[in-house]
Order: C-alpha cells, then sequence, then structure tokens
C-alpha cells in the first residue's frame, strides 16, 4: 500500500520486513520512485524505517520498561506502532514530543483501534519518565549494558567485548548504531579523482576525498545520486571504502586471468577490471543468475567490457571454470555480515551465533573448491564483511592447516601505507569506530607449491 503519510508507510515497511524478511533499503526505494511522498517526508520516511530498525532493541527495552505484557507477547501491529512512537520520543529531536504521540495514536486508531488507549499511555509514560529508566549496569553486565544501549543482539555485544574490552567494544557499538558514510568509488578508466571532486562539486555535492582508498569519494549531503549526470555518465560507483581496498590487496596485473567468485553486485568486479586497465579476463560469479543482471548493468554504465559473468555455486566443481586457471581468486564469501549492520540493520535482528559455525563450513567449502583453480604463484584474497573470528582467522587457518601449498603473505610488507589496518599476523581488518568505514576482513594467501 503507497501512503502519502510517510509514518503509515514507514508502518508498511516494517510490518514487511517483520513478516517476509525483505530488504530495507529495496522496500525503501520502492515506495519513495512512486513519487507520492514529497518534500521532507521521503527524508522522514527513511529516518523512521532505519531509525526504528537501528534501536530496535533499545525501544523493546524501554517498552518491557512500561508494559504489563511482555514486550514478545504484544500483538505486532502495536509493537510497530510502539517502536514507531518511542523512536521519535527518544530518537528524533526535530519532531516535538506531542507531534509524535499524537501522529502515533493516530495511526493506531486505523490500524488496531483497540489498543490506541494502551499505545497512547504507554508513549505519554516513557516520556514522562525517561530519567528513571533503569538499563543493565555497565560494570556488572557489560554485553547487556552494550546491547541495550546501543540496540544489538546480546549474543554480539559479548563477542564484542570478548574481542577488544569493554571500552572499545562500547565504542563500536555506538559507531554500529549511527547512520553509515556514503562513499563511492571513481571510475579512474574515465576520470581521475581530482577532477570528480570538482564535478561532484559543481554538481552541488558536498564530498571529500576518503583516506585509505586512493579512488574513494565521501559524499557528505548528495541528495538522490541514481540523478547526478556524473552517476549516469558512468564516472563513478556505490563502494564502501573498506570494499575498496580488498580489490587493492589482490594486486591484479593487465593481462590476467581473474575469478571473482562471489560477484554480485559487482563493485569489486568493475574495480579489478579498473585496475587491469579493462585488459585480461575477469570471470564474475554468483549463485544466483537474477543478480548476474546488476553485474551486467554496473558494467554497461562504467563501460567495463573485460568482464564475463556466470553462474555458478562456489562451493562445488563447475561447468563454467572448468579446466580453467587463475593467476588471481577473489573469495568475497558469504557471511554474516555483521561488519555492516548499520547499513542492514534489519540483519542483526535475525541472526544468532550459532549461525556463525555453519557460515564457516560454507567458507572453508567455498576456499577447497576453488584453490585447485589457482596456477602456482598466484593469489587468493579472502574476504569477508563481519567482525567474528570465526569467519575470518579460524576460516583461514583451518584452510591453511589442510593446505600446506599455501601461505599467509603478510599485507604489512606489501602494503606499508596501510600498515595501521593491519593486525599483528598481517591480515585486514578495518573496525567502523576506528577507521570511519565498515567492519571487513581479508587475508591473502600465495600458492607456493
Amino acid at each position: 500500500m503507497s501512503s502519502k503519510n510517510p509514518r503509515r508507510a514507514a508502518f508498511d515497511i516494517l510490518l514487511r520486513i517483520e513478516k517476509e524478511k525483505s530488504f530495507a533499503d529495496i522496500l525503501i526505494d520502492h515506495e519513495l520512485s512512486k513519487d507520492i511522498i514529497k518534500g521532507a517526508d521521503r527524508g522522514l520516511l527513511t529516518e523512521l524505517v532505519y531509525g526504528v530498525l537501528r534501536r530496535q532493541g533499545t525501544l523493546d527495552y524501554i517498552i518491557g520498561q512500561f508494559s504489563k505484557q511482555r514486550t514478545e507477547k504484544l500483538e505486532l501491529y502495536v509493537l510497530l506502532l510502539l517502536r514507531l512512537g518511542l523512536y521519535q520520543c527518544f530518537f528524533l529531536d526535530r519532531v516535538p514530543v506531542s507531534a509524535a504521540v499524537n501522529e502515533t495514536v493516530k495511526l493506531a486508531k486505523e490500524l488496531a483501534p483497540r489498543a490506541s488507549g494502551f499505545i497512547n499511555a504507554i508513549l505519554r509514560n516513557a516520556d514522562r519518565n525517561r530519567d528513571n529508566i533503569r538499563y543493565p549496569d555497565r560494570a556488572e553486565n557489560p554485553a547487556g549494558y552494550l546491547a541495550v544501549r546501543y540496540s544489538h543482539p546480546a549474543w554480539l555485544t559479548r563477542q564484542w567485548v570478548e574481542q577488544m574490552g569493554v571500552e572499545e567494544a562500547e565504542a563500536l557499538a555506538a559507531a554500529m548504531s549511527e547512520p553509515p558514510p556514503l562513499t563511492v568509488r571513481v571510475n579512474t578508466l574515465r576520470v581521475s579523482r581530482e577532477a570528480l571532486l570538482e564535478r561532484l562539486t559543481a554538481e552541488g555535492v558536498s564530498c571529500s576525498a576518503t583516506r585509505w582508498s586512493p579512488d574513494g569519494i565521501r559524499l557528505n549531503q548528495s541528495g538522490q545520486i541514481t540523478r547526478l549526470a556524473s552517476f549516469r555518465d558512468g564516472l563513478f560507483t556505490v563502494q564502501d571504502e573498506s570494499s575498496q581496498l580488498a580489490p587493492l590487496f589482490l594486486s591484479p596485473e593487465k593481462g590476467d586471468r581473474v575469478l571473482d567468485a562471489c560477484a554480485a553486485p559487482g563493485g569489486k568486479s568493475t574495480q579489478i577490471a579498473q585496475l587491469m586497465g579493462d585488459s585480461g579476463e575477469i570471470y564474475a560469479c554468483d549463485v544466483n543468475h537474477k543478480k548476474l543482471r546488476l553485474i551486467k548493468d554496473t558494467c554497461d554504465r562504467l563501460g567495463i567490457a573485460s568482464v564475463r559473468t556466470f553462474t555458478m555455486d562456489a562451493t562445488s566443481p563447475s561447468p563454467a571454470i572448468k579446466e580453467v586457471v587463475f593467476q588471481r581468486i577473489l573469495v568475497d564469501a558469504p557471511c554474516s555480515g555483521l561488519g555492516v549492520i548499520r547499513r542492514n540493520p534489519e540483519g542483526k535482528w535475525s541472526k544468532s551465533g550459532d549461525d556463525l559455525l555453519q557460515l564457516a563450513r560454507t567458507q572453508i567449502s567455498i576456499l577447497e573448491n576453488l584453490c585447485k583453480y589457482l596456477e602456482k604463484g598466484g593469489t587468493l584474497l579472502y574476504a569477508t564483511c563481519s567482525t567474528s573470528v570465526q569467519e575470518n582467522e579460524f576460516v583461514v587457518d583451518t584452510f591453511l592447516r589442510d593446505h600446506p601449498e599455501f601461505v599467509a603473505e603478510d599485507l604489512r610488507g606489501l602494503f606499508p601505507e596501510l600498515t595501521p589496518l593491519f593486525t599483528e599476523r598481517g591480515f585486514f581488518r578495518s573496525w567502523p569506530h576506528r577507521d570511519g568505514m565498515d567492519g571487513f576482513f581479508a587475508a591473502r594467501l600465495k600458492k607456493i607449491k
């Protein structure tokens, strides 16, 4: 259902996410493409959907402080309306509390009329007693405190505390609950970064060069970028700075044959093509044949001809690469996405710690299958957008234990200008709170036998 009311549209989107496990960005883009919601209401819709998803844990905790009925026992319509109302009351400064309450109750009378009084009471009571809300004790239960204060699953905050200690885990938790930066990668086949910075500025975009990626630009204020002439002219593509570094670590050379095994939507494939001067061969493969269209569309827009797309399950032998030998292989493995939950906040509520072991098994299966397609002396880059050790160091160590023909290369010696981004073992690990980019991991493996 489309609506001129951004709050009703936000409710409809949140309902679909709960029922269908849909992706927020796709649903928001679809709603805005109808061009029914106008002006500032477009921004409000986006803010409400992402804000509620990012702060869902905190919102549910607040509801639990004031509702006699357990949060998980509330009807879905009632729970979503309470989340929407409380998010506006507690996290949106530009919306007066009175307006937030009144608009939510008005919506409740339409969607859940029998519960409108209950919703009104909870919202007003929470606002009056916001200073009396009891949160978990930070000293006694640091993971529980971080989970509620910054709205993340408790199993995940426990993992962060174990990885980096309470102080840094809190900085990470805070960063992961904020909106992410919007970063693009320059299409160096057509324009330099300096020239594109000037072009974007002339188009009214506030932007700056990224710190680590030599081809990245951060857009501070841009509006809808697909409407920019520079986007239509294929001068850039959207890609986070951490993701832009992975193809650099692969170090493709002109004339190489490269396999990008889990390629959709194609950001790294097209960047590899740029680094190779659009020469050689790039096999961009994905298990989902529908996603190959995204890669083709991006290649067409950027004017790239060296990328060929194939459907392939990377865990098993495929006719797409039968008897083909590669100089470089990129495995951007399917993972939990824990490093990008500020971009896809709906995802953190549907995952559990138990998922990580199964994901690690799949990741190891992919490496086991693909390593035989790499020539002697070739480079394999294993990468994920996860913060978990289980999907990263554990996977690499398990693979190396079973494959003595491979060694892990120390990225510190190969890329000294990026040394602050590498671990003591020479792996790449970026963190939103430290580095201003998504949580990412990469290990460079060399086939020596």
